[in-house]
């Protein structure tokens, strides 16, 4: 047997670089490069790695780790996992910034490779800068907050167990199941420790997508389940996408006239114009989804994962009001809320669904049924957008602004926390399958302009719009100098309502007056707090920039910014008030007993839709 002598993280950087995808027939590297900011605890020896490798496996610089990561995550959401990269940070906060990055890509089933530095195996120079000493436990790190949120974790304490840890890494990062972030931990001393490696260790391996089929049994329960139903309604999830299943999807549900509601990840799964397609469901859903769910005989979950959003905290979907089956290649979310468990990829389980169900289709008159309820939410979705008296646009009215100057073949919508993924998911109208971005599975404020990145880098020649609200602008707005570094260009339209408007109309919603949300309701200097001048920041990080006023001059400024040659920042003052109604019931928890007689009042009127919710 050959070997080669390596430094472990020379052997971890060539054993990433021989990873390659097949996807349609076309070999590419499975790693489009390692997002890295150097550090005490990763330059000497990673770093070194890396410059080595740096024409087969690029290495990026950000400026913020969890921002770096979360361009990572999107870029993986984006090309529908079958492509990811790596990233690599120091120890201490560098790790730990990436901790919540992580967790995002826990939620939503998303591989990323986090390569964070540790302390010294040998412990000879403890403590180190930036470690976190554990009196009990001289074996915890900074690194171990990283494993509620990882999928496979390990730390790397002799070269040699690269051998038997990277071959399972990259088993969890490839599997449609149990797909998510991977952390391996890399202390210092061993990073720059050599080890004589067998040669195949680094030979090219081709990852191809693995599409595991049902049991034949669990099939036909399915198929007789669907085949007494007359009013059926399926679930569009994000497992559509990642199975590549959209067509696959699109002829099953025509051929058997079943009506579609779709969630966030599943979002474009089903043409927004088709007949068949209801829109969104759930608390950010729209009045004709939930309406024709509460009137279903039968749900058909498909790929979903099954949050309380989708559900309407169990009291439309999941509710045990009606059947219920779960489609999903994970056994934990196929056997949620007492449904029939059907585990299988998505696109085979339609597949192998087809012939058991014969011409089988729903009524005629539930399909009439979708264009009646579509009707008339696209009244509401009009009115929503219409023009009012406030001084200042809707979130609403921005988002059908951006949509009208959109490329509907080609153009990427990327969201994430606060109002935007509810008019996102109502409103914009996904003109293929990859056309709209939510990050709505961990709500992450901060993920937009870095998500951007990373859906740009998938799917550079698109306009990528990202709608970033004043709040998760000031949290991590670093990344607007990344995409000018390297010529990632966004349009990024930053929705200014002095604070976080979202949670303020839930606060009052739920009997509070208004408080800690809106800067004007916030402990402040007299002063108040400062006006920010979005763009003149904007400007400062490298981007061109401008400030509007209005629907007429936004549009305007969209059409500028899409000629425009790098980043560019449209801010724009909106209302914190007005939002685009059609959701179900959410369960958050209103106080039963308060000294105001508002938040009692909201108790008791919030909980009667609970009455409907399932507990089991």
């Amino acid at each position: 047997m050959n070997k080669v002598k390596l430094t472990m993280a020379q052997a971890l950087v060539r054993y990433l670089a021989a990873q390659k995808v097949d996807i349609d027939g076309q070999v590419q590297a499975l790693f489009a490069g390692v997002w890295a900011i150097f550090g005490h605890g990763n330059v000497p020896a990673l770093g070194e790695a890396l410059y080595g490798c740096r024409e087969t496996l690029p290495t990026l610089r950000g400026h913020c780790e969890q921002a770096m990561a979360h361009a990572a995550i999107a870029f993986a959401k984006q090309t529908r996992r079958r492509r990811m990269m790596a990233c690599t940070s120091s120890i201490g906060p560098g790790a730990t910034n990436m901790v919540t990055a992580a967790a995002v890509a826990h939620v939503n089933h998303l591989p990323v490779l986090l390569l964070p530095g540790d302390t010294f195996t040998s412990r000879a120079p403890d403590p180190v800068l930036q470690q976190v000493e554990h009196p009990q436990d001289p074996t915890i790190t900074a690194n171990d907050c990283f494993r509620p949120v990882s999928r496979y974790f390990d730390r790397i304490v002799a070269p040699e167990q690269l051998i038997t840890s990277l071959p399972r890494a990259l088993a969890v990062l490839t599997d449609a199941e149990l797909c998510g972030p991977v952390t391996i931990c890399l202390p210092q001393d061993v990073q720059a420790r050599a080890f004589e490696y067998p040669d195949a260790f680094f030979d090219e391996r081709i990852h191809r997508l693995q599409r595991l089929g049902a049991d034949p049994a669990q099939l036909e329960r399915v198929a007789d389940v669907l085949r007494v139903s007359h009013k059926p309604v399926v679930v569009a999830g994000g497992g559509v996408h990642y199975s590549q299943a959209i067509e696959t999807f699109r002829d099953f549900v025509a051929r058997h006239r079943l009506p579609v509601v779709e969630t966030s990840a599943g979002k474009g799964a089903l043409a927004w114009d088709d007949p068949l397609n209801a829109g969104a469901v759930g608390v950010v859903g729209v009045g004709s989804a939930n309406q024709l769910v509460e009137e279903c005989d039968l749900v058909i979950a498909v790929g979903s994962r099954l949050s309380d959003f989708t559900t309407g905290s169990r009291t439309g979907v999941s509710s045990g009001a009606r059947a219920q089956v779960n489609i999903n290649v994970g056994h934990f979310d196929a056997n949620k809320h007492a449904a029939l468990a059907l585990r299988s990829d998505a696109g085979r389980a339609l597949q192998e669904l087809e012939p058991l169900l014969a011409d089988w289709r729903s009524d005629a008159a539930w399909v009439d049924r979708v264009g009646a309820v579509k009707s008339e939410w696209l009244e509401e979705a009009r009115a929503a957008i219409a023009a009012t008296d406030s001084p200042t646009p809707s979130d609403a009215q921005v988002t059908a602004v951006i949509d009208r100057v959109q490329d509907p073949q080609n153009d990427v919508l990327v969201i994430a926390a606060g109002s935007m993924p509810a008019e996102g998911a109502k409103l914009w109208r996904a003109g293929h399958a990859g056309a709209y971005h939510s990050e709505y599975g961990y709500s992450c404020m901060g993920y937009e302009i870095a998500g951007g990145i990373g859906v740009k880098m998938a799917q550079p020649g698109a306009e990528v719009f990202v709608v970033v609200g004043d709040g998760s602008y000031l949290m991590l707005n670093s990344e607007i100098a990344t995409s000018v570094m390297l010529g990632h260009k966004l349009i990024i339209v930053v929705l200014d309502n002095r604070g976080f408007g979202c949670i303020n109309r839930l606060q009052q919603m739920c009997g509070g007056p208004p408080f800690n949300n809106l800067l004007e309701n916030v402990v402040s200097a007299q002063a108040g707090a400062p006006a920010i001048d979005f763009a003149a920041h904007a400007r400062a990080l490298g981007a061109e920039a401008e400030k509007v006023t209005g629907l007429a001059e936004l549009e305007a400024a969209l059409e500028r910014a899409r000629s425009a040659s790098r980043t560019y920042v449209i801010a724009l003052d909106t209302n914190p008030v007005d939002s685009t109604g059609g959701g179900t019931w959410w369960e958050v928890g209103v106080p039963e007993v308060s000294a105001r007689e508002d938040v009692e009042q909201a108790h008791q009127q919030w909980m009667l839709p609970g009455k409907k919710q399932q507990a089991f």
